[in-house]
């Protein structure tokens, strides 16, 4: 049994299509973080940068928190969805670490100045707005050729596209990326990935 806690963010919805895409049995912990509950201290012994997702393997006695950490160890430890091949192997953790680091925390800014704070600072959204357009870009591109990130389906799709699927908050025409609007519906298409997607709470998938 694995214990996830999490919220309705993009991070915590990576780690419960995850789940469900590798079919291992979890319960959801709902850590509000409107409401600091990040910061409690039995939640901060799992998560010392209190935030989420973390999770807790009764398995193996290990927990975790950092979302790109979880996806690779649920790969690792299921042997699922991370490729065994060496050069498709290290495409999908070289796509997993542009996710995190660029994909989620620069669509983040983008949420947080366009969608939550619009009108505050014109720089600001000039600047993760253009960032933002050059991410989904550079995606676009990567999929001209291939039907998922890293040619299968991988743990880079599943950390990518719960970010996509905010599209709308960060001023994305969807139809300006064609390669990238295909891979988003075949994901959205998805069970595992319409059933995570909606954990701690319902959430209906925008469809561009």
């Amino acid at each position: 049994m694995i214990d996830l806690y999490t919220f309705g963010t993009p991070n915590g919805k990576k780690i419960s299509i995850a789940l469900e895409e590798m079919e291992l049995e979890y319960k959801t912990h709902t850590i509000n973080i409107m409401k600091d509950e990040q910061f409690a201290p039995d939640f901060l012994k799992i998560s010392p940068n209190n935030k989420i997702p973390a999770i807790v393997d009764h398995e193996t006695g290990i927990s975790l928190m950092e979302s790109g950490a979880i996806l690779f160890y649920l790969a690792t430890k299921t042997g699922k969805f991370l490729p065994k091949d060496p050069h498709h192997h290290w495409q999908a953790l070289e796509w997993l670490m542009w996710q995190m680091g660029g994909f989620g925390p620069m669509l983040g800014q983008a949420n947080h100045f366009l969608k939550f704070n619009p009108g505050k600072s014109e720089y600001a959204e000039t600047r993760y707005g253009n960032e933002a357009k050059r991410l989904y870009g550079v995606l676009d591109k990567q999929l001209a050729d291939r039907e998922f990130i890293a040619g299968t389906y991988s743990i880079a799709d599943m950390a990518a596209w719960p970010w996509a699927a905010r599209w709308e908050w960060q001023g994305i025409d969807m139809d300006a990326l064609p390669n990238l609007k295909r891979w988003y519906h075949t994901m959205a298409a998805r069970p595992a990935v319409q059933k995570g997607y909606s954990v701690p709470t319902e959430a209906e998938i925008p469809l561009p």
